[in-house]
């Protein structure tokens, strides 16, 4: 699918995935199952877009790969990201000083 998957309510043929939206830090986000992710071909560090159209359906969309340098391994960015979403405006304080 090129690393694009259209979900719509309303195709005949339509592969339904279900997960319930968790917390992740002040966010709300949501886990992609293994054969949706196989299908976006995405994985950890990549980004996706979410592109609604003027028909409600939400289509999801891969924008870039992420490469991290070798020595920099994927939990620990990620245990970073939570980190600054969570106290961005602490450190948002410190740079300003």
């Amino acid at each position: 699918m090129n690393g694009v998957v259209k979900v719509t309510k309303e195709k005949p043929k339509v592969t339904r995935y279900s997960r319930k939206i968790g917390r992740m830090g002040n966010s709300l986000g949501v886990s992609l199952p293994k054969a949706l992710a196989e299908k976006l071909d995405v994985s950890q560090g990549d980004e996706i877009e979410f592109i609604e159209n003027a028909h409600g359906e939400v289509v999801l969309k891969k924008v870039r790969i992420g490469h991290l340098p070798a020595q920099v391994r994927p939990e620990v960015l990620e245990a970073f990201y939570d980190v600054y979403e969570e106290d961005s405006g602490i450190l948002e304080d410190l740079r300003d000083r």
